[in-house]
């Protein structure tokens, strides 16, 4: 399998979280399959993203550009102004979460540095509870 599939969910914590469910492969060909899912899902107004990557099996570098740019997106700007005013304190973003990652991505986004930003989760429901109203 070569192709990606996103479907969206919806569920209810302190906050409305919305779940993109990964499956397959996130590398250049499908990268911008993610993207659009998330700036579609943005734009229809989520401010609470999780990225359910248990069943997804490959990530690539252009899959880690499209998970920086979905960091992005979900990170108000005056969030991203306290982040170049902390400097080397870690940041963790309340916005957006990832869960259950396979044991090679998980170290793909470990030793990339990704998961000093953006919190992971073992289970869908530690990672939805984890969100909160700011």
């Amino acid at each position: 399998m070569s192709e990606l599939t996103v479907t969206t969910s919806l569920t209810q914590g302190d906050v409305s979280v919305t779940i993109l469910h990964l499956k397959g492969h996130l590398h250049g060909p499908t990268e911008h399959e993610l993207l659009d899912h998330a700036r579609q899902v943005n734009e229809d107004g989520a401010r609470h993203l999780l990225l359910d990557m248990s069943e997804l099996e490959v990530l690539s570098s252009a899959g880690l550009r499209a998970i920086q740019n979905i960091f992005k997106l979900f990170t108000p700007q005056s969030d991203a102004e306290v982040m170049r005013e902390r400097g080397g304190e870690p940041y963790k973003s309340p916005y957006l979460k990832l869960v259950c990652p396979n044991p090679q991505i998980y170290y793909i986004l470990s030793i990339t540095g990704f998961l000093q930003n953006i919190p992971l989760f073992n289970n869908l429901e530690d990672a939805v509870n984890s969100f909160s109203g700011q």
